[in-house]
């Protein structure tokens, strides 16, 4: 009896063995893993894209060293006003990247490698991650490029870094693959976010993309950077407002500097005095769509609605090269009651928390091909493309909302009045792209390095962390120091010190 009991409870346990192994792979599979085929993938690609929105830093370098926006004040604000390194902001779009847009690319390329049907997919996460290798390297230099984001699939966690002109050439090859390889016969991807599957608005993008490229080599391989900007506006670029590369964002998706400059950095950051007056000096209607001051304001709490004017001839803005103590006596001399009383970004029309993220416009891409068609690189008017450029990006600012809607009248009028002159065409095709550029600090940034214009005077606060008279870089973060300091000094030793001075590899005197 004893014995038939055993001989049951073993046959017991071996059917429970064996249905334990049928199911095993079922149980273990997490099917809210992101990286489980249960999960469309396109909502990685939607991550990536929501992921591209500028960090803060821009706030703190990019737009200070283009002199767009500035602040008086240090701590934590402390880099462009003071040409100072301060790595908790050099290092915040590293961060914001790598963690979200590299990371998730990179699981979506290794997912659709092998599913020819979703290649249109594909060919977007190519592109999208493209987008954020260049702003990347153009901001950083040398950079984790091909072994980054391979945590997942190739268990790489400390990737080397690769050389810019490298990542350069592999990035013309990327985007060129992905443009040529959209096709009608894979999956409509009408789920994305950006362009709801459109493939001629996806292979716009990716061409623009290459314009881009290829302009930014004009000083370190002017031939590649011809055949590579023909490339892009043969196989066509972005046509209108419509096809502009943008981030929207709501009251759940927020934007990241609309957040910024509402939140505990709301009654920090000023408009610079410099960009004020190129503006209203040339009687540019964006001004009005872009600032508002508060008349009178003594402190950040008496910025209110009362007395807020958006009104171009009430505009004053703030000098660089102060701090918030030696900043008074420049107060005192302008007759203002504090430096909240200068002009500031519509923190209620332009950065809400809503508004969005203009990534690669119509109105850049123009004016790049304004200086392209200038150098003989293409066929066409460089001062009809110059001309839509400034056109696309006045009518851009009713993206803002009513409020910041230019009128056609005053575009035209502003148009008229702002020719090419054929003596200087250069630097006005790239100051009408810093102004174009404006609130997208890496492009700008980039831009300025790369063509030289606008024409702006050093910062001449005492103290500096720089040799020369601008900051050509940002410095790499304090965790890649520690942790994957091998690969980082091998960059270091290619490129240069790490520091603010070091230029980039396109970035030539």
């Amino acid at each position: 009896m004893k014995s038939n009991k055993k001989i049951i409870a073993l046959m017991m346990v071996v059917f429970l063995f064996i249905g334990c192994e049928q199911d095993f792979d079922e149980i273990n599979t997490n099917t809210v893993d992101p990286t489980s085929e249960s999960i469309d993938p396109t909502f990685l690609l939607n991550n990536a894209i929501i992921g591209l929105s500028f960090s803060n830093g821009q706030v703190v370098y990019d737009m200070g060293i283009v002199q767009q926006l500035i602040t008086p004040n240090s701590g934590i604000l402390s880099g462009a006003n003071y040409n100072q390194d301060n790595r908790g902001a050099t290092e915040m779009q590293w961060n914001d990247y790598y963690e979200s847009v590299i990371k998730h690319t990179g699981d979506l390329i290794d997912q659709l490698s092998d599913r020819p049907e979703r290649s249109n997919l594909l060919n977007m996460a190519k592109i999208v991650q493209s987008y954020a290798f260049m702003v990347l390297t153009d901001t950083y230099g040398d950079i984790p490029y091909s072994e980054a984001g391979k945590g997942y699939s190739d268990q790489i966690v400390l990737p080397k870094y690769d050389a810019q002109e490298d990542i350069y050439l592999d990035l013309i090859e990327q985007l060129k693959g992905a443009v040529e390889g959209f096709t009608a016969s894979a999956t409509d991807e009408g789920g994305e976010v950006l362009y709801a599957g459109n493939l001629d608005q996806w292979r716009k993008l990716g061409n623009s993309l290459l314009l881009r490229i290829g302009m930014r080599m004009v000083k370190v391989n002017p031939q590649l950077a011809q055949e590579t900007v023909q490339y892009a506006y043969d196989g066509g670029v972005l046509e209108s407002n419509e096809d502009n590369f943008v981030v929207r964002h709501d009251n759940n998706f927020t934007s990241p500097i609309g957040g910024y400059l509402n939140g505990s950095e709301a009654n920090n950051f000023y408009l610079t005095e410099y960009f004020v007056d190129y503006l209203a000096s040339h009687n540019d209607p964006r001004l009005e769509s872009i600032a508002v001051r508060y008349i009178g304001a003594a402190s950040g709490a008496e910025q209110t609605e009362d007395n807020a004017s958006t009104n171009a001839e009430d505009q004053i803005g703030m000098p660089i090269g102060y701090d918030n103590v030696s900043i008074e006596q420049v107060v005192s001399d302008m007759g203002l009651e504090s430096f909240y009383a200068f002009s500031q970004v519509d923190r209620d029309r332009i950065v809400t928390i809503s508004s969005p993220v203009f990534l690669l416009t119509h109105s850049q891409t123009q004016l790049l091909l304004a200086e392209a068609a200038e150098r003989g690189w293409i066929t066409g008017d460089a001062g009809t493309f110059y001309e839509e450029g400034m056109r696309a990006h006045m009518e851009q600012m009713a993206s803002y909302g009513s409020d910041a809607t230019i009128e056609a009248s005053d575009v035209d009028a502003y148009i008229a009045a702002n020719p090419l002159d054929g003596s200087n065409n250069l630097e006005l095709i790239n100051t009408q792209y810093w102004v174009s550029s404006f609130l997208n600090g890496p492009e700008a940034f980039a831009n300025f390095r790369r063509s030289g214009y606008p024409n702006l005077s050093p910062n001449s606060y005492p103290g500096q962390d720089i040799t020369g008279d601008f900051i050509r870089r940002l410095t790499y973060p304090n965790a890649e120091i520690a942790v994957n300091g091998e690969n980082l000094n091998e960059a270091i030793s290619r490129m240069g010190p790490d520091n603010l001075d070091t230029r980039v590899w396109w970035d030539r005197e």
